[in-house]
């Protein structure tokens, strides 16, 4: 048996010294931690065009560009991800749950007081290393 991997673009929408994460409700996988806002990458459709449509739909905010920080693969042994991490910083719009979940902005240095998919680990480190 094959499992699937789930092609992921990931935003991590920085603004000044400040990330903005989001809260996966309950029922989601990984539900209930912290995570930075995207979505599955469809069939012919570029990390670019997905995370532009992921962060319309999830943070009401339009990208102008992005720039690949990192890609991640991870296996949950339910469910295998790879996550195709941009840095967005030239975006328009105020950045809010706009599906209704928890959102804000945090310092980059309290970034790990938060309870993250065990993935998202290397991407805070990345991110800390490159921006604290």
């Amino acid at each position: 048996m094959t499992i699937e991997i789930v092609h992921v673009a990931v935003g991590v929408i920085k603004k000044n010294n400040a990330i903005f994460i989001c809260k996966r409700a309950d029922e989601q996988h990984q539900g209930g931690l912290w995570e930075f806002p995207g979505g599955k990458v469809e069939a012919g459709e570029s990390v670019f065009v997905a995370l532009k449509r992921e962060l319309t739909e999830e943070v009401g905010l339009t990208i102008h560009s992005s720039s690949q920080l990192m890609v991640i693969e991870h296996d949950y042994g339910d469910k295998c991800v790879k996550l195709d991490v941009h840095v967005v910083s030239n975006f328009s719009g105020e950045a809010h749950g706009a599906e209704g979940q928890p959102s804000e902005w945090v310092a980059i240095s309290e970034l790990e007081n938060y309870d993250f998919p065990e993935a998202n680990a290397e991407i805070i480190e990345k991110i800390v290393a490159r921006y604290a």
